[in-house]
């Protein structure tokens, strides 16, 4: 699994309400064997024409934001099928953090389990941090660090946000739950010695 601790770069605002999975990564995307390629169709019916040009006036068509690594979003980002290709799509196309008042559930833990920080804040603060975002002309910096669990807007503002601990940790120290549970075999192993002691009869061969 990816590691997380901080990023600090360019966000591209995107404030449209309730964008589900299918317009993150449409069905057609997802026809592949692998998932290799899949950020191809990120937003693919925004970014593109009907004629398959792009289209220009779409923020992700735009310099600097079309290498973004943070994503400025609006409510119930990520709603919809609970497709994993759409966190895997925002992944393969640079962004490690997307930050809405609110998301789709499955989605929000589906970003942790690929590398990218689904951050949960007010909506007025995040039309703060794109006001600014648009005012540098995307040049203005934001900072999002896992370990203190803050974002920097632009203008040098402060903002807290809480990450859920377990997906955090596993952030932090780039691995997943197999991963998070195998690396504490030390206290695994000491824990059932001690309940071996304290309930033996769990312990004798064909008690479930």
């Amino acid at each position: 699994m990816e590691q997380f601790v901080r990023v600090s770069g360019i966000a591209a605002p995107l404030l449209r309400i309730n964008v589900d999975t299918d317009q993150i990564i449409p069905a057609r995307f997802l026809v592949r064997v692998s998932d290799e390629g899949i950020g191809e169709g990120l937003f693919a019916d925004w970014r593109r024409r009907p004629d398959g040009t792009p289209d220009p006036a779409f923020i992700l068509n735009r310099q600097p934001y079309d290498r973004a690594e943070i994503l400025l979003a609006d409510r119930n980002f990520g709603c919809g099928s609970s497709r994993e290709g759409a966190p895997v799509a925002l992944r393969q196309s640079g962004f490690r953090v997307v930050i809405a008042p609110s998301f789709g559930g499955i989605f929000f833990n589906n970003c942790f389990r690929n590398g990218i920080v689904p951050v949960e804040m007010p909506i007025e603060q995040i039309r703060m941090i794109a006001t600014q975002v648009e005012e540098t002309q995307g040049q203005g910096r934001v900072t999002v660090d896992l370990r203190t669990q803050t974002v920097i807007a632009p203008g040098g503002e402060v903002i807290a946000f809480r990450a859920p601990s377990l997906f955090r940790e596993m952030l932090l120290e780039g691995q997943d739950e197999v991963g998070l549970t195998l690396s504490r075999e030390p206290q695994i192993t000491a824990f059932r010695s001690r309940d071996a002691a304290r309930r033996p009869w769990a312990y004798r061969p064909g008690i479930a």
